[in-house]
């Protein structure tokens, strides 16, 4: 091993190397379910197209409303190392139920599974951040390689899913995602004096407190369950709930905003609640591909590429391959741009972001009208329709959350923050009623289907692009509501993954 090596090894510091590799096998189980939890309601518990599509739209909308709920525990309730193992292990307790192949398993382990996914998430990001001081300019590196091994951890759960659904092995399936979340718990508990907290308000109780806090933390968790798992069964009202909260948070940062005595301030708020409504556009049809979009694959797409069968699950990996190639390349396109005195902003990358995504979903119309003798359209179409989607998460995703550090005041930040994130749960409630509104495949052909389809997908893509329009034309105003804030180089498009 030559000395630079070394010392580089040396620079990272203490559980930074471990989380990546926590992360990686912490992800497979979410990637599982994310990948195949429609196609396994369907096919094997005979589940409609509409209550599959509801029960996914809530599996999403639960599991990005805990990451806020799960990064408040952390660190005042319960160390975030002892939150990420308990989560993990209620994890590891649904995926093992739901092995059993039932429809009650599936409810109670989705219950178990997403209490400990939505709590625990935020645990790693947080165990990362604290190995770094605020000035140490290491730390965007060490989330670099973070969303590397999570990608990582999606690919290799993609692909499983899809070798165990092209034998309709799901037992096996969810065993394997067990298997997973068991190594991530192992990986914590051997680098368990590395991953320990470092700065947190619970570092402050007394051992009488703590052992207190640890207890009504784990009343928590447990008391969760049963609210999820009946929650899970009446997908209906809990997309309403869903959508009621977020109609109430958007009141609240309105009045928030008109009500905000400092202009420059007030204009930035104004931006951002502009901006917001193009991300919960985007967000909406994104969160179709594990869910409308993968039944439209299953059952009208010919799936079969130079005589290899591709399984449903693995077109998810387009997004992978697009990230990791397109990140580091649009990246280094904008600095050049940017250069030559081309203005790149956060309006314009919104704008761009909601076009590909609506030419995304035109493009499989498209490839329905062209579709073969069986009516199963070219594969092409699907690869093509995916890719955009993904060039189109590189213009949003990663502006996102910087967005919110210049326009949000400094006592609207926390408030502001936990809207963007409630976003893509409300995004995940109207991504599973429109994959709903999609045809039944069961019991009919590809021929007989494609119409409705077209129409779906013909009307989503004419939508959204007239949205992007909307926001294209609302540029000079968008920025003359910024003009105040500079735009650094950090809105250039960085390495990404699919949002948990």
């Amino acid at each position: 091993m030559s000395n630079t090596f070394k010392s580089r090894l040396a620079q990272i510091p203490e559980g930074a190397g471990a989380l990546f590799f926590v992360q990686m096998f912490s992800t497979l189980g979410f990637a599982v379910l994310y990948s195949t939890l429609v196609l396994y309601a369907t096919k094997h518990l005979q589940f409609s197209t509409k209550d599959a599509a509801a029960m996914m739209g809530v599996f999403g909308a639960f599991n990005y409303g805990l990451h806020l709920f799960g990064g408040y525990l952390g660190g005042r309730l319960m160390s975030n190392r002892n939150l990420f193992v308990g989560g993990m292990v209620l994890q590891v307790i649904g995926c093992g139920w739901m092995s059993t192949g039932t429809v009650q398993s599936l409810y109670g382990g989705l219950a178990l599974f997403l209490t400990g996914s939505g709590l625990n998430v935020t645990c790693l990001n947080m165990m990362l951040t604290q190995r770094f001081a605020p000035e140490d300019m290491r730390r965007e590196g060490a989330f670099f390689w973070n969303y590397a091994g999570m990608n990582v951890g999606f690919t290799v759960g993609f692909s499983a899913a899809g070798y165990f659904q092209l034998s309709g092995s799901y037992s096996e399936l969810f065993i394997f995602a067990a298997v997973g979340n068991v190594l991530a718990i192992v990986l914590a508990l051997v680098n368990w004096k590395s991953l320990a907290d470092l700065s947190t308000p619970l570092l402050q109780a007394t051992p009488q407190q703590f052992r207190l806090r640890f207890a009504a933390c784990t009343a928590i968790l447990v008391g969760l369950v049963p609210l999820v798992w009946y929650m899970l069964q009446r997908p209906d009202s809990t997309g309403s709930l869903v959508k009621w909260i977020g109609a109430g948070i958007a009141l609240v940062l309105l009045w928030l905003t008109l009500r905000h005595p400092e202009p420059q301030e007030r204009r930035n708020m104004w931006a951002y609640l502009v901006l917001t409504i193009g991300s919960l556009v985007f967000w909406t049809l994104y969160q179709m591909a594990p869910n409308g979009l993968q039944t439209f694959a299953d059952a009208n797409v010919d799936m079969v590429v130079w005589g290899f069968t591709v399984a449903p699950q693995w077109i998810q990996n387009i997004n992978t391959m697009v990230i990791v190639i397109g990140g580091p390349t649009m990246s280094a396109l904008f600095v050049r741009l940017r250069a030559r005195g081309w203005q790149i902003d956060v309006p314009q990358q919104f704008a761009l972001s909601l076009a590909l995504m609506g030419t995304g979903f035109l493009l499989l119309p498209a490839g329905i009208s062209m579709a073969d003798g069986r009516g199963l359209v070219g594969f092409g179409w699907l690869f093509g329709s995916f890719a955009l989607q993904a060039v189109g998460e590189l213009l949003i995703s990663p502006v996102g959350y910087a967005m919110i550090g210049k326009l949000a005041p400094r006592q609207h930040q926390g408030v502001m923050m936990g809207a963007w994130m409630l976003v893509t749960g409300v995004a995940s409630v109207y991504a599973g009623e429109f994959s709903g509104m999609l045809p039944e495949a069961a019991g009919s052909t590809p021929a007989a289907t494609n119409p409705a389809y077209a129409e779906q997908f013909m009307q989503l893509g004419l939508g959204t692009l007239a949205v992007g329009a909307a926001l294209a034309v609302s540029i000079p105003f968008l920025r003359r509501l910024i003009r105040g804030k500079d735009t650094p180089a950090d809105d250039q498009p960085v390495a990404v993954v699919v949002p948990r």
